[in-house]
């Protein structure tokens, strides 16, 4: 429990880097929801508040990306290193090897 508590602390401090609400905001939600089941004692349901805890690490992990409002109108997205992925160039008529 302690590990994934850890985890999810490390994962917002990457994810939202630079966005102090945003930082807090997840801290302040992490802390609650841990602290809420603190007591609970049913092996069935730690595990499937482990599962939760870790499904939501990953979802921050690989699908949030920060964007910063530059203009009235515009927006630049700040995509993490770990999010980028090799592109294929489309073709429209697929070579045989």
């Amino acid at each position: 429990v302690l590990k994934l508590f850890k985890l999810l602390h490390r994962t917002r401090q990457e994810v939202f880097k630079n966005d102090t609400r945003a930082l807090e905001a997840a801290r302040q939600k992490i802390n609650e929801e841990f602290r809420n089941n603190k007591d609970e004692t049913s092996e069935e349901k730690i595990n499937e508040l482990l599962k939760i805890a870790s499904d939501v690490e990953m979802i921050l992990r690989t699908s949030v990306i920060q964007a910063i409002h530059t203009d009235s109108d515009k927006i630049v997205l700040v995509p993490r290193k770990d999010l980028l992925q090799d592109n294929t160039p489309y073709l429209d008529k697929p070579t045989k090897k």
